[in-house]
């Protein structure tokens, strides 16, 4: 008996195998979750998608369900597929960022406002639509868990972040809005502040590999995480294990985020 047996559990921002939130669904289904997964809708996007979920027992039963958060009607249509085929939902993983290259590695103060706002819509503004429709659903389990995910950058300038910190400090800001609101619902909302893994949102940021090596040189632990450490903080959040806990930002970093450098 896994400790997530029946729980139904969406997972949003599976890109490919070095995803987090692949790290995430394979903690959860280990642990005897059943799936569900979006995918932007791109054909390649969606066979990257079907290929990993494919390599896990129960496929088949697994929803697919395409959605491009910066359209309403499709967020809304995806919600409403997982009421019509489950009826009910225990978690929601948001692991969804978008920038410009050229706002990520350009100077700040010549970022566009399309560029900003384009970052702000994927990235944060996803977080408080999703749930919104996810909230009914979380509802009819009993309540539930609501995660998403963020980085340092949110709150210490990281060179070549720019555009993506700021919409990584609106996000940890939506979190904490939304568990205010969802907490009399029985409804938990949380955000996991990972170190750098190589994720295709990392390659975008230049620089990420010296970065790694600083983590390995200063982090208390002295060393990286690894896509099953973070999957299995997310785990934790799911599970009931984080009962009292909503409206935190969880760093699994190996203490990287105490240091003053």
């Amino acid at each position: 008996m896994g400790m997530m047996d029946g729980k139904k559990c969406l997972i949003m921002g599976v890109a490919n195998q070095r995803s987090i939130a692949w790290g995430i669904a394979q903690a959860l289904h280990r642990e005897g979750a059943q799936l569900a997964f979006t995918y932007v809708p791109d054909e390649r996007m969606k066979k990257n998608v079907e290929k990993l979920a494919g390599s896990l027992e129960g496929y088949e039963s697994m929803p697919m369900i395409p959605c491009d958060v910066q359209d309403s009607a499709q967020m809304e249509a995806l919600f409403q597929t997982l009421k019509d085929q489950w009826g009910s939902l225990d978690v929601f993983v948001h692991s969804i960022a978008f920038a410009k290259q050229e706002d990520l590695t350009g100077t700040f103060s010549e970022i566009s406002w399309e560029g900003y706002a384009l970052a702000q819509h994927v990235s944060s503004f996803s977080l408080i639509e999703a749930s919104k429709h996810a909230k009914p659903l979380l509802e009819a389990a009993g309540g539930g868990s609501i995660f998403t995910l963020s980085y340092l950058a949110a709150e210490r300038v990281v060179e070549k972040y720019n555009v993506m910190a700021v919409a990584k400090a609106a996000l940890e800001c939506n979190m904490r809005y939304l568990a205010a609101e969802f907490g009399p619902s029985n409804i938990r909302v949380n955000a996991i502040s990972a170190g750098p893994l190589r994720t295709l949102a990392a390659s975008a940021v230049k620089g990420l590999s010296a970065f790694r090596e600083v983590m390995e040189e200063k982090a208390p632990m002295r060393r990286n995480v690894t896509l099953e450490q973070v999957g299995n903080v997310g785990l934790f959040l799911a599970s009931d294990l984080s009962a009292c806990i909503t409206g935190e930002t969880i760093y699994a970093d190996n203490g990287y985020n105490i240091l003053a450098v």
